[in-house]
């Protein structure tokens, strides 16, 4: 390397290379459109981010030994730039890096021509590890693109999931992304008791498909550390994702060794920070409980005074139209589109329009609420509805003008025009949210009065047999229970549901259905020849 060069990575070099980078990286992020790059996951992490996640590498790794570093979605080396800045030039013996996007790569490879760096353009994901373990890499640092499964090809997917099976006898749900690909691909890349740090979306946590990634990281690595960001704190301005930094080395571990979980605040000084023994994690739960519960004891025994949610109910999302503005009118359109009554029924508006969390209900069984809406919804064929309801008829031939019958829900169902069925449900579950000023929980329990149904952004929450017996017989037992639902702590809700970047909180059927009351608080449970009867407590 030149006289120049070597100057150029010097200390008092490095802030003005990391200013021409990031201009480099804004020039080449604007030659791209939004969509373009959130369909291929290229999100660049934060010059602070990268700073903090190295120095924190550096403690992890013992003294001054040469490391050889590895990030495998290079971008334009947000990583590459920190680990000069955190590393001296003589503790590093090579640095190799992987970017598919020639886009990004051809500038990044002139750019960092330092003799130091060995920048591949290629896929990752298709290139073949080194079989020497001299050869492999001590630390393997990445942000890997954020690409949903949807957007990967069944080609694409199938040799993927082929792949990560045979490195390391993990078979990934379909519905990964490619991220965890990633993830456990970079194994066979590390040097015995190598060091990798991972920058991910903190959904594996919670969600299937991390099933597969847990396992991973329990029985094939020694998971050292995971950092979840606050969500209400994201760490990309692009990119409304939760983020998490996952950290570990490439040994079996230890039966008792314990894995650090930490959260909020920084990857060095978090605001709150625990160890958890390896022994009680499961990958077939979510991790979420190890930063929301005091005792991880009470998150996985049988609480012998609780009831599930779906000991009581049967919980369904909401309708989903495939074409809300199509579908779903107001009174002054079904007044003028001249509907009849027979193929409309009262839907209940977004719950940003509720005012209340109880709804009281007309003489129609119309709910009292300002946004009265109406759903579009018929299961005669489209000759009966044109003899006998002409102006719906009208009305859905401008639906097929649209190509409104050829959008994926409609061309799935029979006819187009048809709906889920959802009778009212007495209360529901918002789907989603986020704390706010007027509300202590992302999610509201609400009590509806009304035959109105609901969209998929609620959840409807139908007794079942035994209870539903008990409600005809009982008109207070209904409130009771209302109230019980809302008391539940919101932590309790958040740790079944999951969370993304800027604080945005939704919460599944079967995911509801696991939340827990106390049975105390409204029932107690006894076997009976005729099944589970509730009596009140």
């Amino acid at each position: 390397m030149s006289q120049n060069k070597r100057h150029k990575f010097d200390a008092a070099g490095l802030d003005l290379v990391e200013e021409q980078r990031l201009l480099l990286q804004q020039n080449l992020d604007a030659e791209k459109t939004q969509e373009e790059r959130n369909r291929l996951g290229q999100f660049a992490t934060p010059t602070e981010l990268s700073i903090e996640i190295l120095n924190y590498a550096k403690n992890l790794l013992p003294g001054s030994e040469k490391i050889r570093f590895l990030d495998p979605a290079f971008g334009t080396g947000s990583f590459y730039s920190a680990l000069l800045r955190s590393f001296p030039p003589s503790q590093i013996e090579c640095a190799f890096g992987y970017e598919i996007d020639t886009h990004y790569g051809i500038s990044a490879s002139k750019f960092w021509d330092d003799g130091i760096l060995n920048l591949n353009l290629a896929d990752f994901t298709k290139s073949s590890s080194p079989v020497l373990d001299r050869e492999k890499f001590d630390l393997i640092i990445c942000n890997p693109p954020y690409v949903r499964h949807h957007h990967l090809n069944t080609g694409d997917k199938t040799r993927l999931r082929r792949l990560v099976t045979s490195k390391t006898n993990c078979r990934l749900n379909g519905l990964a992304g490619l991220y965890c690909y990633f993830l456990l691909l970079s194994q066979s890349w590390m040097s015995p008791g190598g060091l990798a740090g991972w920058l991910i979306p903190s959904e594996f946590l919670e969600v299937k498909y991390g099933h597969e990634v847990k396992q991973f990281l329990l029985k094939n690595v020694t998971l050292l550390h995971i950092h979840r960001f606050d969500p209400k704190q994201t760490q990309f301005e692009d990119a409304l994702v939760s983020s998490v930094v996952i950290w570990f080395r490439n040994s079996q571990p230890k039966p008792t060794h314990q894995t650090k979980f930490s959260f909020g605040g920084t990857l060095t000084n978090p605001e709150k920070s625990v160890a958890r023994p390896i022994a009680t994690l499961d990958s077939n739960t979510k991790w979420t409980w190890a930063y929301v519960k005091d005792s991880q004891s009470k998150a996985h025994k049988k609480r012998e005074t609780e009831l599930r949610l779906s000991d009581l109910f049967v919980i369904k999302r909401g309708i989903a139209t495939g074409a809300n503005k199509f579908f779903i009118l107001t009174a002054k359109q079904v007044f003028d589109l001249k509907f009849p009554q027979e193929c409309i029924k009262p839907i209940l508006p977004s719950p940003r329009y509720l005012e209340l969390d109880e709804i009281e209900s007309d003489q129609c069984g119309h709910p009292k609420i300002e946004k009265q809406l109406f759903l579009l919804d018929c299961n005669l064929p489209e000759s009966a509805i044109k003899e006998k309801y002409p102006s719906v008829w009208n009305y859905l031939q401008t639906g097929i003008e649209q190509g409104i019958h050829k959008r994926y829900l409609c061309r799935h169902r029979s006819p187009w025009y048809s709906q889920e069925s959802r009778p009212a449900a007495s209360i529901l579950c918002t789907y989603m949210g986020r704390f706010s000023q007027t509300h202590d929980s992302p999610f509201r329990f609400i009590l509806n009065h009304s035959e109105a149904t609901a969209p998929n952004v609620y959840l409807l929450l139908y007794p079942k047999p035994t209870l539903a017996i008990r409600l005809k017989n009982d008109v207070q037992l209904l409130r009771s229970i209302w109230q019980v639902l809302r008391q539940i702590a919101p932590n309790d809700l958040i740790a079944e549901g999951r969370v993304y970047g800027g604080g945005l909180h939704k919460i599944e059927p079967n995911e509801l259905a696991k939340a827990r009351i106390r049975k105390r608080d409204v029932f107690e449970l006894s076997e009976s020849t005729d099944g589970v009867q509730l009596s009140l407590f």
